[in-house]
């Protein structure tokens, strides 16, 4: 307990980006100097005199002298040393922030500086919750009395020993005088509050993820590292340069695009989120939203990555490529970054499922790439991984930027998205409302269910997207369950119908006309001695099961011509019996709907 307690204790041991507490400390140091720090008296508090408080005001207008910025300024950086636990309120313990006003404030007592490394222990934290119960004789605040419940469920077993040490301190609280007495409450209040923050409050000590080494350690100087250094060092010379004056001007030009999107840089509307805690903006800015923001579709300008990494700007993009019948670009590149970022244990079947809808020879979904290209593709599919299609993908993406993402910018589509998109009118707040939004201020939902919810989003696309017929063939793949069968079903199917070679051995979807000609390859190259007689003889022996009539009717038609046929129409719905005496396949047109066959046909999933 005290190893794994030494690495969460908020002290930040293996936390570089909490250096700042370094800083923090040194400026608190200046500001309670007696000569040139913030000047601090005795203040009343209701009916007690409380020693060294200082006033919110006074703090904002210390911190604008020495530092030479602004009043705003000044309160952030006040709200930070607030948030960090240097500087307690004395009336408003919920709200961790500097007021500018009279309001009165104490520099918190050295022991409970984060830096300390103290160990914040649950099973302090339920003494403090017991202490306070004593004192409010039960009347507790909502959030304090769930974490009590909870810590005496969790600690029933040694409950009797916290409410022990609590009485105690109670006790020991009590004999001190009441001015102390109240700085102290205060203090150990301010610092449970930093700690074990209520609900809607933004913590300043959560530090993300543990980490178990410290990154600021040298490294053992090994052979390995040297070896690093000369590959790194031959990597640099062969780099190819450019002139600092053209680097420095593609920085000031990228600079000056992306100024006016920064929100830290420069007015956000309807207002910044981080200064008012008015959420309107991350409404508007939603990854589906149905009306896109002015700003957020010139961003699609800047470059086809803004396009893509906008999840609102790839569905415009896919509506035009949809009108364009290259819809399956997008699909593909979309479906590579899910098998890059997905989980390692459906990796394999995600690529394979890849190369059966957008690779393989006939695939339902096919997309154009180079023969080099699909060559290194399939040689990594052997052994897939991550980046097995990053060479297919980085074609498709350049085809798309080269061809399709100027086209998409001149196209209706995306003038009709500019035409609709909406910008938002500057909300001004007053003080009031601006404390009115931070006590309504709420945690934002856990990654976690915000993942959930766009899986659930994108399963409710693809339940309710249009299907299309054209694909619903027998050929079409994965569907080796599916056989069809024609003729008299007076004998059990399962036991006359052996499964079709091709659904076995091949991945792709191949033609009609292909699979027919794979079944009859064998019987083609035996001479006939007759038209009459020619079928018997060309024909192996029926087996003992039965034969499949399906087989023995395309080895007839083939023999005899492509002519007309309603039962090779429905084997493909793509194509249909043609008016007349033409033997040639047309594809099915509204006007004119294929026939139904004149014999039976039976659907029959098999296992």
């Amino acid at each position: 307990m005290t190893i794994k307690n030494a690495l969460r204790d908020h002290g930040q041991r293996y936390r570089p980006r909490m250096a700042c507490l370094k800083k923090a400390e040194k400026m608190l140091l200046e500001m309670q100097d007696p000569c040139t720090g913030v000047k601090s008296q005795p203040q009343r508090l209701v009916i007690t005199t409380i020693p060294h408080a200082i006033t919110g005001e006074d703090i904002i207008a210390w911190l604008a002298d020495r530092l030479q910025i602004d009043t705003q300024e000044a309160k952030n950086l006040g709200s930070m040393l607030v948030a960090l636990g240097y500087i307690y309120p004395l009336q408003d313990h919920k709200r961790l922030l500097i007021k500018p006003d009279a309001s009165l404030y104490r520099f918190q007592t050295p022991y409970f500086w984060p830096t300390q490394l103290w160990p914040v222990e649950d099973t302090d934290y339920a003494i403090y919750l017991a202490k306070r119960n004593i004192r409010k004789k039960g009347i507790l605040e909502l959030h304090e009395q769930e974490q009590y419940n909870r810590l005496h469920k969790w600690m029933n077993h040694k409950w009797d020993f916290i409410v022990m040490q609590a009485k105690e301190q109670y006790r020991a609280a009590k004999e001190r005088k009441k001015p102390d007495r109240v700085v102290f409450d205060c203090q150990e209040r301010a610092y449970w509050v930093v700690h074990r923050p209520p609900p809607g409050t933004v913590s300043a000590m959560d530090y993300g993820l543990e980490r178990q080494a410290d990154p600021n350690a040298e490294e053992t100087k090994t052979p390995d590292h040297y070896e690093r250094i000369m590959i790194f060092t031959q990597q640099s010379i062969m780099r190819p340069r450019v002139k600092s004056s053209v680097s420095i001007g593609a920085l000031v030009k990228y600079c000056a695009t992306y100024t006016g999107h920064d929100p830290f840089l420069s007015r956000s509307l309807p207002s910044n989120p981080w200064l008012t805690d008015d959420t309107t903006f991350w409404n508007l800015n939603m990854p589906n939203v149905e009306i896109p923001t002015k700003m957020r579709v010139e961003r699609w300008t800047f470059n086809f990555s803004e396009l893509l990494a906008d999840p609102r700007g790839r569905d415009d993009f896919r509506l035009f490529l949809k009108k364009e019948f290259s819809g399956e670009n997008l699909a593909f590149w979309e479906s590579c970054e899910d098998l890059k970022w997905g989980t390692a244990a459906t990796m394999k079947e995600k690529a394979e499922q890849i190369y059966k809808t957008f690779l393989a020879r006939g695939a339902p979904r096919w997309i154009n790439i180079d023969g080099k290209t699909m060559e290194i593709t399939v040689k990594g599919l052997k052994h897939p991984h991550r980046y097995v299609l990053d060479a297919a993908q980085t074609h498709i993406y350049m085809l798309m930027k080269k061809d399709s993402y100027g086209r998409y910018l001149k196209s209706p589509v995306f003038k009709d998205t500019v035409k609709k998109a909406i910008c938002p009118d500057e909300h001004r707040f007053s003080v009031s409302q601006l404390e009115q939004n931070a006590r309504n201020r709420r945690p934002s939902l856990s990654p976690i269910i915000i993942r959930q919810q766009e899986q659930e989003q994108k399963a409710k696309m693809a339940a309710n997207a249009p299907v299309d017929i054209t694909q619903l063939c027998r050929f079409t793949t994965p569907l080796p369950h599916l056989a069809v069968y024609s003729g008299i079903t007076d004998t059990p199917l399962a036991n006359t119908s052996p499964p079709l070679p091709f659904l076995t051995r091949s991945p792709a979807c191949p033609s009609p006309i292909s699979v027919a000609l794979d079944n009859t390859s064998a019987s083609e190259r035996r001479p006939e001695t007759s038209d009459g007689d020619g079928d018997r003889n060309s024909e192996a022996p029926a087996p003992a099961g039965g034969k499949s009539r399906v087989a023995l009717s395309l080895r007839r038609l083939l023999k005899r011509g492509c002519s007309p046929s309603a039962m090779f129409a429905s084997l493909s719905p793509k194509c249909h019996a043609a008016a007349g005496t033409s033997s040639r396949i047309q594809p099915i047109t509204p006007d004119e709907p294929s026939q139904a066959p004149s014999r039976n046909i039976v659907f029959s999933r098999s296992g």
